[in-house]
């Protein structure tokens, strides 16, 4: 009898094992080259200029590892969760202020109608960059050198992703980025955002919007009113070995908050467009090109910002490539570097006040 009872109960797990399937993967990718800048300053006020070389890691895709989960939890509901940690190869630190799963850290249930997840996410400005930049929002050169908001990711962050056909659908809330919810005062820190993307053979067209206020700070006397707008739109087209892109961002400050690349303007508005293409050359070798201009009202800073790559793949998992950009600032207003506005936080490498800017980068990249 007991041994009949045993049998049934390890038949009982093995069925509930086969329906309640599950897995978990582990990913990654490592990207490291080497940078040369010149009119590098060595500070924020770039009031000297000077050749830079260094090793820098993460400039196609940032280097990282994850862990990727799924259950599979009967009549179409999956549980999901992701822990992705970022790194630096050069210096084996970890990346996003020394997160340890900086990039990514969720967890949610999935089905046929979307997913919802809480934790630590991307923004929708970062999905949508992702699919609209002819950059890919490459760490080095692209999109992400104007607009940094573009990279973002949100702390206790709730977000709703759903797929229908071709058209894809999500939205976001953040109760607090990079701080702790604070009680009476529901918007400090507070980000939101929408997206809306639809696909149909070569063409594809999407529109974002995101809205984030700032996190209190008694000492610069902020209260968490001060917010920054933001509403993007973009579009592509493929046609043979070819892709165009084309898109458009709108920003604005509000209540006494600055807009990055206009630090001494308050409540100011931003123009950012751009333009590109890219094309399978071979199987193997692919080149892409674009163009990004923005008009800084009030501040007299409208930079020209042009790149373009190479990517040779040696393998699936494996691939070399080369990277070239040029800044165009207008007068000594205009700081933009190759990797970002002089005043952009978390920037390490400045450019010459009012100075033009030439950088390159050759590196490998592997992914697992």
């Amino acid at each position: 009898m007991k041994m009949k009872l045993f049998a049934a109960a390890v038949a009982a797990l093995a069925a509930g094992g086969a329906y309640a399937q599950s897995s978990v993967t582990l990913y990654g990718v490592v990207d490291a080259g080497i940078e040369y800048n010149n009119k590098s300053s060595t500070n924020a006020l770039g009031t000297n200029g000077n050749n830079l070389w260094a090793m820098q890691s993460g400039n196609q895709s940032g280097s990282r590892w994850g862990l990727r989960g799924v259950e599979d939890l009967g009549g179409g509901l999956k549980g999901i969760f992701v822990l992705e940690s970022g790194f630096n190869v050069d210096t084996g630190t970890s990346a996003q202020g020394g997160r340890l799963f900086g990039r990514n850290a969720y967890v949610g249930l999935q089905s046929q109608y979307g997913a919802l997840t809480l934790g630590r996410q991307q923004t929708t400005l970062y999905d949508f960059a992702l699919v609209y930049d002819p950059m890919a929002i490459s760490t080095r050169y692209s999109s992400t050198s104007q607009e940094a908001a573009f990279a973002s990711r949100a702390d206790n962050a709730a977000k709703y992703t759903g797929t229908f056909g071709g058209l894809t659908v999500s939205a976001l809330y953040s109760f607090t980025n990079n701080g702790n919810e604070t009680a009476g005062n529901f918007t400090n820190g507070r980000e939101y955002g929408f997206l809306a993307s639809y696909a149909a053979g070569p063409f594809s067209i999407g529109a974002a919007y995101d809205q984030s206020n700032n996190v209190n700070n008694a000492l610069a006397g902020t209260n968490g009113t001060q917010l920054i707008r933001r509403a993007t739109v973009a579009g592509t087209y493929a046609f043979g070995p070819a892709k165009l892109y084309a898109g458009y961002r709108y920003a604005k400050a509000y209540n006494g908050a600055n807009l990055v690349g206009s630090p001494t303007v308050a409540n100011t508005a931003s123009n950012l467009g751009w333009f590109g293409v890219g094309y399978q050359l071979t199987p193997a070798l692919s080149l892409s090109g674009a163009a990004y201009y923005q008009n800084l009202r009030e501040s007299s800073a409208n930079p020209w910002q042009f790149v373009t790559t190479a990517d040779y793949a040696l393998s699936k998992r494996t691939d070399v490539y080369a990277t070239a950009s040029y800044v165009l600032n207008n007068g000594s207003k205009s700081r933009l570097g190759v990797n970002g506005f002089n005043d952009a936080s978390g920037q390490t490498q400045f450019v010459q006040a009012g100075a033009n800017q030439f950088g390159a980068v050759v590196g490998v990249r592997h992914k697992f």
